[in-house]
C-alpha cells in the first residue's frame, strides 16, 4: 500500500511549513530529513520552507522538531512556534492559553490570543539571547566575548556584523536599505559552509527606522531567502540594542517581507518576547511516490 501522511500547511508571515500531528496519530517516519526534502519540493511535493513535527513531550506540554527544506534539523523557529501554538489549541491538544513547547533549543513558553475561539496572535517567550562567541558559535577568538561590529572581508569588500543566537545562530548586517542589500550574495556564501560559522548561520540584514521600528530581511541556512524568520527578527532587535541603535525594554515593530512582528527584549528578565500571527493554509494528504524507499539515518529517527 502506498504510504501517506495527513498534513496541515501553515505559515507565519509567509514562512510556511508542512506540519504533521504526531500527538493525535503516532508517526511512522524512517527519516524526517528525507521527508522534509520531499514535501518541500514545489514541483513533486507540496512546497514549503520545511517540515515541522508536533509530538508528545515528557518535559513540556508539546514538542516540535524542525527540518529545513534541505533536510537539516534546526533547533528553533519563531514562526514555527507560533503555528504549533495555534494548531494545538485549535485542535484541542492543549486546553489552556499559556503552555510550554519543547524544542532542541530548550523549553519555550507560549501565550495564545483568542478571537471567537480562533487563535489570532501568539506571544512566545524566546528566552535569553545567547551572546557569547563560543556558544553562538563562531570560530576563533575569545569564546566568552561578544561579537559586535566584527569586521568581515569578502573579496575586496569589508563588512561588519553582530552575532546573536536565539537557539540558532544569526549574523546581522546593518544596511541603509534592506531591499538593495546583498542578501543573495552574502547569504549563499556564508549561511551553510563558511568556516567562521561551524554550525552555519542565518544571514540577516537590518535597517533601523526609529527607536521602535526596523526593516529586516534574511537568508536562512538550509532554506535560502524566506518571507520571515521569527528568531531572526528577535536577533535583529537584540543586535540593534547591542549596537546602541535602539533601546532595551521597548516594543519594536520588525517589518519583514511577509509582514510585521512585535519584539521586546525585557530588561527585568533578560528574555525576548515575540508576538505575531499564525495562519492555516490547508489540510491534505501527502502520498509518498510509489516505489519510494525511505532513507533512514539514526540521528533523525523518531
Amino acid at each position: 500500500m502506498q504510504k501517506s501522511y495527513r498534513f496541515t500547511k501553515m505559515h507565519g508571515l509567509g514562512n510556511c511549513y508542512i506540519y504533521l500531528d504526531g500527538i493525535s496519530h503516532p508517526l511512522d517516519i524512517a527519516s524526517p530529513a528525507d521527508l522534509s526534502r520531499r514535501v518541500s519540493d514545489p514541483f513533486r511535493g507540496i512546497g514549503s520552507d520545511g517540515l515541522i513535527l508536533i509530538l508528545p513531550s515528557d518535559r513540556a506540554d508539546v514538542q516540535m522538531r524542525i527540518f529545513n527544506k534541505d533536510g537539516s534539523e534546526a533547533k528553533n523557529c519563531g514562526n514555527g512556534l507560533r503555528c504549533v501554538a495555534k494548531y494545538v489549541v485549535e485542535h484541542e491538544l492543549v486546553q489552556k492559553n499559556r503552555f510550554s513547547i519543547e524544542t532542541l533549543a530548550g523549553i519555550m513558553q507560549a501565550k495564545v490570543h483568542l478571537e471567537d475561539r480562533c487563535v489570532s496572535q501568539v506571544t512566545i517567550d524566546m528566552g535569553e539571547p545567547i551572546l557569547e562567541r563560543g556558544r553562538i558559535p563562531l570560530a576563533g577568538g575569545d569564546p566568552e566575548s561578544r561579537v559586535v561590529r566584527e569586521p568581515l572581508h569578502v573579496g575586496q569588500t569589508a563588512y561588519a556584523f553582530t552575532a546573536v543566537s536565539m537557539g540558532n545562530p544569526h549574523a546581522l548586517f546593518f544596511v541603509n536599505d534592506v531591499e538593495t542589500a546583498p542578501i543573495h550574495e552574502l547569504g549563499s556564501l556564508l549561511a551553510d559552509t563558511y568556516p567562521l560559522f561551524p554550525n552555519g548561520a542565518n544571514i540577516g540584514f537590518v535597517h533601523p527606522l526609529s527607536d521602535s521600528a526596523l526593516d529586516y530581511r534574511v537568508w536562512e541556512r538550509g532554506s535560502g531567502i524566506t518571507q520571515a524568520c521569527g528568531t531572526g527578527a528577535c536577533a535583529a532587535v537584540v543586535a540593534s540594542i547591542l549596537e546602541s541603535r535602539i533601546k532595551k525594554d521597548v516594543p519594536v515593530t520588525v517589518h519583514l517581507a511577509g509582514g510585521d512582528l512585535s519584539v521586546k527584549w525585557q530588561a527585568s528578565s533578560n528574555h525576548v518576547l515575540m508576538t505575531g500571527s499564525a495562519e492555516t493554509i490547508c489540510d491534505g494528504v501527502y502520498f509518498l511516490p510509489e516505489g519510494t524507499v525511505e532513507k533512514s539515518h539514526s540521528a533523525a529517527d523518531l
